[in-house]
């Protein structure tokens, strides 16, 4: 049959739906534990509040325990929560709500602070606890001050309770969470964290690792979904207080307390890394408080809900990002600095404003105070927000009572809401981090920890430059002769 134009429209009407799968698969990189509708998540997290506040006006007459906040209140009132710990795993909101930690597990009591051996760790020590198989609810003994040799590198399905005690973890590498699932944190003060490492360490009873020189983070993630960081107090660590990345996603950081540090929280690990496209994070009803100056936190990629936090100081910037994240700010207190050129809450971070324009950050019901601003961008009412409910700006006056016990229980605030500019530490920016070796007599792995994009398979694409090409190439065929379609095969 005679090569016609009939059969060059039906030929480009082919192409164009491969093309159109293609740029689809380009655009919407995902995880397989991303939870697929984020918007719902954030609704869900907003009706919860609103039951939480609801019950505290009709059931709380000024003396009882209802604070409105949804999380205290689903454990905290009853007077016997010690005899029900495991309580509180039904507790959690936004995207890492499903992280059940040790639910159904054993009671594992630490009796020993020490951390003698990170290879062979001394049964009774929170080490030894952490890199056990099954799931564990760890509790102390008693007051503990842990102070580590190198990271503590933390096995699925552990919850690390602090409630009852005060229980501080500081010294080499801190807390690792990596390549792991369903882990919770709760009520522990990690400081002072240094970089660590170059050593074999245990991560489970049958696996020693060695592992490089970790950054000094106080909470590193990587690779890991479902979890949940509920109650800490964070200050003063080499690196990042609180960091994500490597593909992480389902993580909720919640009720905490940061002081003195520059780079507090980044949640991606670099603008290139396409895996973080899927990380979900919720932070709720944190106090973000004395000597802090920037990344609260700094996001890539992904999608970040930042809800009913209290920004009591920065020095450069509160919420900052780059590679497109999508930023949903509702109801907080944002209080800026007296410094004139520190006013704005939000930083686009090395790209140019034609670049950004686009992203979808936005502010709703937020307070802004002493001359604080949020520059939002993108299309509020576009597909990413679509199905977000909002807060009424009113929400942001509850700000105070709803992280009043932001931090380790029983800590006092360090501010009431007022201005306080003290110095933070100054501490350097790796997001290299630690991302394991291979184990004794193992060696590198570089797929990705066995993540897959879009499904079971990863799929390779043509870049969107090259497709444009293409298409040009299609138009050039319909409008002349077959040489363009001989063109469009050499490709």
């Amino acid at each position: 049959m005679p090569y016609t134009h009939t059969t060059t429209h039906i030929v480009v009407c082919c192409l164009f739906t491969y093309l159109y799968s293609a740029i689809g698969a380009t655009f919407n990189l995902t995880l397989p534990y991303q939870h697929p509708n984020p918007e719902a998540v954030v609704q869900e997290l907003q009706r919860t509040l609103n039951v939480s506040i609801y019950r505290r006006k009709m059931l709380d007459n000024g003396a009882g325990c209802l604070t409105g906040n949804p999380i205290d209140d689903c454990w905290r009132c009853d007077p016997n929560w010690s005899n029900n710990r495991q309580r509180l795993a039904d507790c959690a909101i936004g995207f890492g709500k499903s992280a059940v930690g040790g639910k159904n597990g054993q009671i594992y009591v630490v009796t020993d602070s020490s951390d003698h051996d990170v290879v062979n760790p001394t049964p009774g020590t929170l080490r030894y606890a952490v890199v056990q198989t099954e799931p564990l609810w760890i509790i102390f003994s008693s007051n503990m001050l842990i102070k580590l040799k190198h990271e503590l590198i933390i096995n699925s399905y552990k919850t690390i309770d602090g409630r009852g005690a005060n229980v501080a973890i500081t010294g080499g590498g801190c807390i690792t969470v990596q390549y792991v699932s369903n882990v919770i944190i709760h009520n522990i003060r990690v400081y002072d964290c240094k970089p660590s490492g170059n050593t074999n360490i245990r991560s489970s009873p049958t696996y020693v690792g060695w592992r490089g020189r970790s950054d000094g983070d106080g909470i590193s993630i990587s690779g890991s979904r479902n979890i949940w960081i509920d109650h800490c107090s964070l200050s003063h660590c080499t690196d990042g207080l609180i960091d994500a990345v490597l593909g992480s996603t389902a993580i909720t950081i919640s009720n905490s307390h940061f002081t003195h540090h520059n780079e507090v929280m980044l949640m991606g690990h670099d603008d290139g890394y396409m895996p973080d496209k899927g990380m979900q994070v919720t932070f709720a009803f944190n106090h973000f408080g004395r000597g802090l100056i920037q990344r609260m936190p700094r996001c890539r990629h992904g999608y970040f809900h930042v809800v009913n936090n209290d920004f009591t100081e920065w020095k450069m910037y509160a919420i900052g990002g780059s590679a497109d994240p999508t930023i949903n700010s509702q109801g907080n207190r944002y209080i800026a600095p007296n410094d004139a050129n520190s006013k704005e809450v939000t930083k686009r971070v090395d790209t140019d404003d034609g670049l950004w324009s686009g992203w979808n950050w936005r502010t709703n019901g937020d307070m802004m105070v002493n001359g604080a601003f949020f520059v939002p961008s993108g299309n509020g009412l576009s597909a990413t927000y679509a199905k977000a409910s909002s807060y009424e700006p009113k929400s942001a006056a509850l700000v105070t009572q709803l992280t009043m016990y932001a931090g380790v229980f029983g800590e006092p605030r360090d501010d009431d809401g007022s201005k306080s500019f003290s110095g933070g530490t100054i501490t350097g920016d790796s997001a290299g981090g630690n991302t394991g070796g291979g184990g004794v007599g193992g060696g590198d792995n570089d797929d990705y920890f066995g993540m897959t994009f879009g499904g079971d398979t990863l799929t390779i694409v043509p870049s969107p430059t090259r497709i444009l090409f293409i298409v040009f190439v299609l138009y050039m065929t319909t409008t002349t002769n077959t040489g363009g379609l001989f063109s469009l095969l050499l490709l």
